[in-house]
């Protein structure tokens, strides 16, 4: 079983056919949509503010998912907010962010407070999204920081889909053929 826990009596609510691993940890204020899946390893924390993710949305292997609390120069906070279709990769740490629909971001790629990625982006792998950072619709975005490589092909852009989709059918796959084994 993964570890759902609560935090200050506000506990994880989690959409219908969804995949969460046994090694994932997801601690308070989160919300988890439908058809979407939580690798090994997955540490999300809604503790200082709320962490959305939205449906058909995947969380790869060891990504670490948090937000920024309220204070007097922020009053709001940065909650971190995911969308439909999102392909989150192995590694990648999110923090106070907001990344909309259809969106790829490489492994091991870091976007932090108050970014926000919109639709149908790719972000390479090992790159860093800084604070404040907006991410045009429509580009792969290299480096660290982040630059504009390029416009995505319509190949790309149909990938984006195309890999929210994989991951549906995988996470559907594991909630039907993976169970614990006994020693």
């Amino acid at each position: 079983m993964s570890k759902l826990r609560s935090y200050k009596s506000i506990a994880p609510k989690i959409g219908h056919n969804v995949y969460i691993d046994e090694s994932a940890v997801l601690v308070g204020d989160i919300t988890l949509g439908d058809d979407s899946s939580i690798w090994p390893l997955v540490a999300a924390r809604g503790d200082v503010n709320h962490i959305q993710i939205g449906q058909r949305t995947n969380v790869q292997d060891g990504s670490v998912l948090h937000v920024t609390h309220k204070n007097p120069a922020n009053p709001d906070g940065h909650p971190l907010i995911i969308g439909n279709d999102v392909t989150i990769g192995h590694k990648v740490m999110l923090h106070g962010c907001t990344i909309k629909d259809r969106v790829l971001v490489g492994m091991a790629a870091i976007v932090l407070d108050g970014a926000v990625i919109e639709e149908e982006v790719m972000i390479g792998a090992g790159s860093l999204v800084p604070q404040n950072k907006v991410l045009e619709s429509g580009y792969l975005y290299l480096g660290s920081p982040v630059k504009q490589a390029r416009a995505l092909t319509e190949e790309e852009r149909a990938f984006l889909q195309k890999s929210a989709d994989n991951y549906v059918a995988t996470k559907n796959d594991y909630l039907q053929h993976v169970h614990p084994v006994e020693r």
